[in-house]
């Protein structure tokens, strides 16, 4: 996979995530680009879902993008 797919499935994600949350704003996603605990403590904070409702949310996403 070359970093212009990795970035193009990033950015899937990231749409996908807002469409779920629509409190998470670009910042919050564009911050927290590459790190992974801190994207998921951010939109923990946003929306108040739980670690594990957000980190699930966020493999479904990764899921679909494979399928």
């Amino acid at each position: 996979m070359t970093k212009l797919e990795i970035k193009g499935d990033w950015n899937i994600i990231k749409g996908k995530l807002k469409q779920q949350w629509a409190d998470l704003t670009d910042d919050d996603l564009q911050h927290a680009d590459g790190k992974m605990d801190e994207l998921v403590g951010r939109i923990q904070r946003r929306t108040g879902q739980s670690r594990e409702a957000v980190e699930d949310a966020i493999k479904k996403s990764q899921d679909a993008l494979s399928d």
